[in-house]
């Protein structure tokens, strides 16, 4: 309409003299110009109440009216140290039992290798047991023998006796006598020997049996000596170890409790914290959408007071030629 007058105002112009007509009309126009004025004032005063509201708004339930989760950041931290430290820990001890079944399974070799070593000396003394008995055996035969042959010598020297008693009382100062005494003086002297002998091979026989198994049961007890010390040392490490092991397997199931109660506190600190998110992201969902309303009425409302400035310069333009037109 401005445009149109503008067109219309210069032809009157040439013209030289302004209608009524033209008058009426550019006193519409300055009405019209002043309630779009008046309009804009409007507008750029609820623009700036709307403005003012905003700020207000973020400056209630912007970031300084948001919870604060920072302060929980280092138990997180700290739990998660726990949980590495506990890991580091568990796989300590379980190298540590590797370990001591290893050394024990070592020590259960040199256990085995020491009972099999008893075993054969035991088997060795088993088996020389039979020789001792039969060494015993003939040892009681010779002194039966020996005891034997005593007795028979009593009972000849006895009966050689009783002859030469016999003897002498039939026929004393008889040459048969000294004859007949003769020969039993042989055979006593023979008897005497054959005793001799036979207690020299007694002795003899007896001596190297004594010597022999003497020797034998020495190194026998020797090697039981040393079997047993080595079996008995053997025996309070393998009990040590044990100790050892059940000590180590009590830190173990500690150690895994810990690591379990630790494990469900994580994942309980977890669960809260995903719990207070889901609450905070609900409060927040409906809040963006509020803001993006705001921010869709904000655009909206500065297209609007662009349209307006627009029409507010393009109305200023009409006013600067009505003057110059009136001038």
């Amino acid at each position: 309409g401005g445009g149109s007058f503008g067109s219309g105002g210069f032809q009157g112009w040439n013209v030289g003299i302004l209608s009524n007509n033209e008058k009426l009309t550019m006193q519409s126009l300055n009405e019209r110009l002043a309630s779009y004025l008046d309009v804009v004032r409007n507008l750029e005063k609820e623009n700036a109440q709307l403005e003012q509201l905003i700020r207000e708004w973020y400056q209630q339930q912007g970031p300084t009216g948001a919870k604060d989760y920072s302060h929980y950041y280092g138990t997180i931290e700290d739990l998660q140290n726990q949980l590495v430290t506990a890991a580091v820990e568990t796989n300590r001890v379980l190298l540590d039992l590797d370990n001591m079944r290893m050394t024990a399974e070592d020590f259960r070799i040199k256990y085995e290798t020491e009972y099999g070593l008893r075993q054969n000396v035991e088997a060795d003394i088993n088996s020389l047991r039979p020789l001792l008995d039969n060494l015993t055996l003939s040892r009681s035969d010779l002194e039966m023998q020996f005891e034997s042959l005593k007795e028979e010598m009593i009972d000849l020297k006895k009966n050689h006796e009783e002859e030469m008693k016999s003897l002498q009382t039939q026929s004393s100062g008889d040459v048969n006598v000294e004859v007949n005494a003769a020969p039993g003086e042989d055979l006593l002297r023979k008897l005497n020997d054959m005793r001799q002998e036979y207690e020299n091979i007694i002795q003899r026989n007896r001596e190297e049996v004594e010597r022999w198994y003497e020797s034998k049961m020495e190194e026998v007890s020797q090697q039981v000596h040393s079997s047993g010390q080595e079996v008995e040392s053997s025996n309070r490490q393998i009990s040590e170890l044990r100790r050892d092991y059940q000590s180590l397997e009590i830190e173990l199931q500690s150690q895994l409790s810990m690591g379990q109660s630790l494990q469900s506190n994580l994942e309980d600190t977890e669960r809260r914290y995903n719990m207070q998110l889901q609450q905070i992201q609900s409060i927040i969902i409906p809040l963006e959408e509020e803001l993006a309303s705001i921010r869709c009425e904000m655009e909206s409302q500065n297209q609007e007071y662009k349209m307006l400035l627009g029409i507010k310069t393009r109305l200023e333009q009409e006013i600067a030629q009505y003057r110059a037109l009136l001038e």
